[in-house]
């Protein structure tokens, strides 16, 4: 099973990912260890997670999210909030 993450930063940026451990994955965005962007952006808190079958599955889902404006990642969140 995978998982669909979004994580908000310091800045109120929104960063989407996809992983198959969350616990390790948001401690390495913490740590300034994974992807390029949260190197850059603090991260403050995960805000969304959604489940996916597959790995291809994750991937999918994480560049239809990565297409959408702000506002539609915001109205995701809120829903499941």
């Amino acid at each position: 099973m995978y998982l669909v993450y979004i994580v908000q930063c310091s800045d109120k940026s929104l960063y989407t990912g996809i992983t198959n451990d969350l616990e390790r994955r948001f401690s390495q965005h913490k740590n300034k260890k994974g992807g390029g962007y949260t190197q850059s952006h603090k991260v403050e808190e995960v805000v969304y997670t959604e489940q996916a079958e597959t790995r291809g599955d994750a991937l999918k889902r994480e560049a239809e999210i990565k297409s959408w404006r702000r506002e539609k990642k915001l109205a995701l969140i809120k829903m499941v909030g």
